[in-house]
């Protein structure tokens, strides 16, 4: 139950310049600029309630030690009873890191189903998904429940066909995302429990779509009618060795986390957290991008040569920071490198010392939610700085170039921007009539 406090108002555009916006996003609903009726995600887009606000307001954001952090940790011990909790920014962020401490080449992870992120980061440590998942599971049009529930009898066949030393572990991801968000039943659950015991394999739940599982395990399994729905949870969580999830779509929140109460593999997996995710009791877990230290005055400096070391400083690091982050922003800053110095006599680059992004701090101008939302849009450019490309001058002035050049943007590797974006965000479609 919730009562609405904060409206925003929606704008219908019509039909005509629906199609239009249709076209030029290359018929790829990613590209659309859409503020009104958006159904695309729901990861980051959840209504928070009053309370959840209310938290964020008395957030600890301490380097190390915060007090916010504590209150997560207890909060995950009350709900899943694990004793050891490791937070990340996001679920696929848990991803990298248990794929990074548990796949090895020839690794076979088996699951009921596979998720986009989770698929791509075994693959990328060397291991190979088997998925698992029952035969009613793609029957589109189904009386079955449960179709998110994994085939016991192919997960023995695959683990004694391979060896159990080449399983990694075993995967079972609740409320399937890529099937139509289908739940496993709590009963099939404690059977794959048995055959991991069997076998001495850890089991791990993605529990990113959890709540929604925990209603239906509710709804439709005969045996748990009578359970609660903290009671169904602490159930799941005993059956597995780790847990892991996103905030933003369990519990409609911000940020991820794992747990576990075996001290072995949470300490395995803690050195990861620290080197990719940032000091283990963060108050806000923010992402290191690279920035002058001490900062000095006017304004924020970012090291370009840090953040894009793919890019050589030949192709203008500094300036094909700023132009990206504008992109994915709004946000306008200057570039203070390369692209600044004139070239020598001979027609050759002065290279600089520097190569950085200057974002200046305006008086009395922008709010603090404003320099928020800026850091947001960086800390999410520099986990996906490898989709930026160098330059390369098409217009050069002889005189000030810096204020009148003119620069193409390519990309390393090839020309369509297809190519550099995983996943099909941003990719441009051609549609053939």
């Amino acid at each position: 139950m919730h009562k609405v406090r904060i409206v925003q108002k929606l704008n219908l555009p019509p039909i005509e310049r629906r199609l239009e916006a249709m076209k030029e996003a290359g018929f790829n609903t990613f590209l659309l600029k859409n503020r009104d009726m958006d159904m695309l995600t729901d990861s980051g887009v959840n209504a928070m309630s009053d309370k959840q606000q209310a938290a964020m307001l008395e957030a600890d954001d301490s380097y190390a030690g915060s007090e916010t952090f504590t209150k997560l940790e207890n909060k995950i011990e009350e709900i899943f009873g694990k004793e050891y909790f490791l937070p990340t920014h996001q679920g696929r962020a848990c991803e990298n890191i248990i794929s990074q401490a548990f796949v090895k080449q020839g690794s076979i992870v088996p699951m009921n189903y596979h998720f986009t992120t989770t698929k791509a980061h075994i693959v990328l440590n060397g291991g190979t998904v088997d998925e698992i998942f029952i035969d009613e599971a793609l029957n589109l049009t189904s009386d079955n429940l449960f179709k998110g529930n994994m085939d016991l009898a192919k997960l023995k066949d695959i683990i004694e066909t391979n060896g159990a030393e080449k399983i990694a572990f075993v995967r079972l991801e609740a409320g399937t995302n890529l099937i139509g968000g289908q739940p496993f039943a709590l009963e099939n659950m404690r059977e794959v429990r048995k055959v991991c015991d069997e076998f001495g394999l850890m089991l791990i739940l993605d529990a990113s779509l959890l709540a929604d599982n925990l209603y239906f395990i509710k709804e439709r399994e005969e045996s748990c009618k009578d359970m609660s729905i903290r009671e169904i949870t602490r159930a799941i969580a005993d059956l597995s060795d780790i847990i892991y999830f996103s905030a933003r779509k369990l519990g409609r929140a911000r940020g991820g986390g794992i747990c576990t109460n075996n001290k072995d593999i949470y300490m395995k997996m803690r050195e990861y957290i620290t080197l990719y995710e940032g000091f283990l009791t963060y108050g806000g877990m923010p992402v290191g991008v690279p920035v002058v230290t001490p900062s000095g005055g006017l304004g924020c400096h970012i090291n370009s040569m840090e953040f894009v070391d793919h890019i050589p400083q030949n192709e203008y690091p500094a300036g094909a920071l700023v132009a990206a982050l504008y992109i994915v922003s709004g946000v306008r800053g200057m570039e203070r490198g390369t692209l600044s110095e004139q070239r020598d006599e001979n027609g050759n680059e002065t290279l600089s010392h520097m190569e950085l992004v200057r974002l200046a701090m305006p008086r009395r101008v922008f709010t603090l939610s404003q320099v928020k939302y800026a850091v947001d849009r960086i800390a999410w450019l520099y986990e996906n700085r490898q989709l930026i490309g160098g330059l390369k001058f098409v217009e050069e002035p002889n005189v000030l170039r810096f204020f009148f050049r003119k620069i193409n943007k390519f990309f390393r590797m090839g020309n369509r921007i297809s190519s550099q974006v995983p996943g099909g965000f941003w990719r441009q479609s051609v549609i053939r009539s």
